[in-house]
C-alpha cells in the first residue's frame, strides 16, 4: 500500500518510516510552458508563378483564396511571407511537403522554418 503525503518541506527519514514508508510530495502544480513556435516561411523566387503560390498556401496552409492572395503579394513585393505558424516538427514537415511538391512540380519555391519570438 502507497499513502501520499503532502508536504511544503521534505520529510525527514524517520518521519517517512513513521508514515508507513510514504512518499512526499509537494503542493502546488508544475509550471509548464507552452512549446516554442515557428513561422514557416516561403521565399520569392523569379520562376515560381504566383497563382502556384496561392495553390500551395490553400493546399498545405488552408487559407482561404483571398488569405492565400494576401501573402502572396506579401511574398511577392517583401521577398517573403508567413504560410503559417506551428510547432516545429509541423512546421519542418510543411515546409518538406512545400518543397517536394513544388520539385515535383518544375518550381524551385524554397520555404524554411524561423522562430517566432
Amino acid at each position: 500500500m502507497i499513502f501520499l503525503t503532502l508536504s511544503m518541506t521534505n520529510p525527514t527519514e524517520e518521519q517517512e518510516q513513521d508514515q508507513g514508508g510514504g512518499i512526499a510530495v509537494q503542493e502546488g502544480r508544475p509550471r509548464l510552458q507552452e512549446p516554442p513556435r515557428y513561422a514557416v516561411l516561403l521565399a520569392n523566387d523569379d520562376y515560381t508563378t504566383m497563382e502556384f503560390v496561392v495553390e500551395i498556401l490553400q493546399r498545405f496552409f488552408q487559407r482561404s483564396e483571398e488569405e492565400a492572395v494576401q501573402i502572396m503579394l506579401q511574398i511577392h513585393q517583401k521577398g517573403r511571407g508567413v504560410a503559417g505558424i506551428y510547432h516545429l516538427e509541423i512546421a519542418e514537415t510543411k515546409v518538406m511537403q512545400v518543397v517536394e511538391y513544388a520539385r515535383s512540380r518544375g518550381f524551385p519555391l524554397s520555404s524554411y522554418v524561423e522562430p517566432v519570438l
